[in-house]
């Protein structure tokens, strides 16, 4: 079992103040993988005060300085993309496909921020005025356990770029993967105090970077009920906040789809990264006159589905990220029945074969209503409800009828059909026929999904304040 009793301060690695140990499980195994020592008040301190004193220079420097750093840790964590591939699936559970996905995201995040920076436009005219658009200070970025090298990197990534110091709250739950991310982010070379990384549990790290006087930004992604607790506390100082929170993505079926194409791309939607994703298309909206002929095409994929070892290529769905997450998918299910609606495939317990590890069955419901909690409540697992409209009028107001808008997908033969439903779908993001990333294009989420956008231009601005300059 791994031993991780450092944190990332000032330039160097240094044991903690705090105490308070977590112990890792492998999710696949139930062995114990490591044993994390967390950081604590005072080790958050620290670090928001050696970022403070990084601030004044790090503000100062050039875009041609900025952009050689993007592409030092492009190189550092590309350099270790295998390790973390392998420690993804380790210790998160993701399939092997998914964890090499993350990995090269990750590194492929600073290369991404470096051509938004070059291209952009820190001074311009406004009026009869000049603009400048200057860093915002010190930005907190506290990361989620579901896609731990990806979320730092890519938020990182644009806090460099647009000249802030950082102070870091990975998940505590994700130690061995922060390690490697850390190690790569340190062997970059940027100034002492540009990046603190501080694991620790969001009650006490994430409590006092959303109160801390010193921190102007936040960026956080996580579930909502977590983000309105971060933005009611960032308000006495006035922070800027942005949130990247939970979703109830629809994935509307025309019935001009293609269901060949359209039920495998749907499934893909509301199964990726083990059903663990904000942006998991949870619900499947389909024409009632095609219902059966869904279900149908809906048994068969997910029955050719293979869930078991996550190191396996042919592997679909690996385990859940750990016990609690398990538990949380069962009482799902269980309320899917309670609540009247008709399980076609998955239901309660471990797959055949897979009693050992937090596996559960890919779970599809039919004949699910809109109040019922299943199409209500983000699951964070792989469990899709099916639910059927009669004209596209009903599946927009049905897709709406939700406090979610972070995702949407719309399947059809006819594009142009599907790009007028698409704009009229409430969420930061519809894929067209599509389960494409574009990482330049702006990323999240309408209503209780968040606030604020992530990735490209809007993304590098949202760590950026305008300065007005009047007169010669």
């Amino acid at each position: 079992m791994q031993t991780i009793h450092q944190i990332y301060i000032d330039g160097a690695f240094v044991t903690p103040h705090g105490t308070e140990t977590v112990d890792i499980i492998n999710p696949t195994t139930e062995r114990a993988l490591a044993r994390a020592t967390l950081a604590d008040g005072e080790d958050t301190r620290r670090a928001i005060a050696a970022a403070k004193r990084a601030l004044p220079a790090f503000a100062q420097t050039t875009v041609v300085d900025r952009v050689n750093m993007l592409k030092r840790l492009h190189a550092a964590v590309l350099a270790c993309s295998d390790a973390l591939r392998d420690t993804t699936i380790e210790e998160y559970g993701a399939p092997v496909s998914r964890a090499t996905w993350i990995s090269r995201f990750a590194a492929q995040s600073f290369l991404d921020a470096a051509s938004t920076l070059e291209a952009y436009d820190f001074t311009r005219i406004m009026g009869t005025s000049t603009v400048v658009m200057e860093p915002i200070g010190i930005a907190a970025l506290i990361t989620p356990w579901n896609s731990t090298a990806g979320s730092i990197c890519s938020k990182l990534a644009m806090a460099v770029a647009a000249g802030c110091t950082t102070v870091i709250k990975p998940s505590e739950l994700s130690p061995i993967q922060n390690r490697i991310v850390t190690e790569a982010i340190h062997a970059a070379g940027l100034p002492a105090g540009v990046v603190n990384i501080v694991a620790g549990r969001g009650d006490v790290v994430g409590a006092e970077l959303s109160t801390h006087p010193d921190v102007a930004k936040i960026s956080f992604t996580g579930s909502t009920a977590v983000g309105k607790i971060i933005r009611r506390a960032a308000t006495e100082s006035m922070k800027r906040v942005h949130l990247a929170l939970g979703g109830k993505s629809p994935t509307i079926l025309l019935d001009d789809a293609d269901l060949t194409k359209a039920v495998p791309l749907a499934l893909n939607a509301a199964f990726m990264n083990n059903g663990q994703a904000c942006i998991s298309g949870s619900r499947l909206l389909v024409p009632k006159r095609c219902l059966a002929e869904v279900i149908e095409a809906v048994k068969e994929a997910v029955a050719q589905m293979k869930v078991g070892d996550p190191t396996d290529p042919t592997t679909v769905i690996g385990p859940l990220a750990n016990d609690n997450q398990y538990k949380r998918i069962q009482r799902y299910i269980r309320l899917g029945l309670a609540e009247g609606a008709t399980l076609i495939a998955g239901g309660e317990g471990h797959p055949a074969g897979l009693e050992q590890g937090y596996f559960v069955k890919p779970t599809v419901f039919a004949n699910v209503r809109s109040e019922m909690t299943i199409a209500r409540e983000e699951i964070f697992g792989p469990v899709l409800s099916i639910l059927t409209y009669g004209d596209d009028e009903e599946a927009i107001a049905m897709a709406n009828e939700t406090v979610f808008g972070l995702h949407a997908y719309v399947m059809s033969s006819n594009p142009a059909r599907a790009k007028a439903v698409a704009a009229r779908l409430q969420a930061g993001r519809v894929m067209i026929n599509t389960l494409q990333h574009d990482p330049l294009a702006p990323f999240g989420g309408f209503k209780q999904s968040g606030v604020g956008r992530e990735y490209g231009v809007l993304g590098l601005e949202s760590y950026l304040e305008p300065k007005t300059l009047i007169g010669v």
